[in-house]
């Protein structure tokens, strides 16, 4: 007696749905765009492989240039979208006006590169995680660097008073006025 393997159609339901906010477009589509193509590629080797537990894997990409306005759409259309995990977005002032929304929904979202501490320090995104280190881990090991191996004594800051610079600035002005370094401007 033969046993045959009968496969199914692949429909919507059969899919995981992996939604990736980021810079798509824009002056920081440097950013966006390699998280964007690295999870097409893992998506495009899993499904050669059959998927995962037999589900393809469908990448939802939706474009919010960095820009915290623009990332409520995109997380509202990938909610809408009904993905079941987020990878980004990339930018910390997009993901701060994000993960209300996805936090919400009750959905993941890991992020590669956003970094204000308070996106998980102060414990109100608990479904959220970042691959990166936040920016106080960051401005301590630089400051580290720049008094130590450097011997910094004057420091001058520019910043775009965005999330990243200017929370990265703040955190490094710290630990540098701490180490004994003097801020000609900020």
């Amino acid at each position: 007696m033969a046993v045959m393997a009968m496969t199914a159609p692949v429909h919507a339901a059969d899919t995981i749905k992996i939604g990736v906010p980021g810079a798509h477009s824009g002056d920081l589509v440097s950013y966006g765009m390699p998280s964007l193509n690295a999870a097409r590629i893992v998506a495009e080797e899993y499904n050669a492989k059959g998927g995962i537990l037999g589900k393809q894997i469908e990448i939802v990409a939706e474009d919010d240039q960095c820009k915290p306005e623009m990332a409520t759409n995109a997380a509202t259309k990938l909610i809408s979208d009904k993905v079941g995990v987020v990878i980004g977005p990339i930018c910390s002032g997009p993901t701060k006006a994000a993960l209300p929304l996805f936090q919400e929904a009750n959905l993941i979202a890991v992020s590669p590169t956003a970094t204000t501490p308070g996106l998980t320090e102060d414990g109100k995104n608990p479904l959220f995680f970042r691959t990166v280190a936040n920016d106080n881990a960051q401005a301590r090991l630089t400051s580290d660097f720049m008094l130590n191996k450097l011997k910094a004594k004057k420091i001058a800051y520019l910043h775009d008073n965005g999330d990243y610079g200017k929370g990265f600035a703040d955190n490094n002005r710290v630990f540098m006025e701490k180490g004994g370094a003097e801020t000609v401007l900020f």
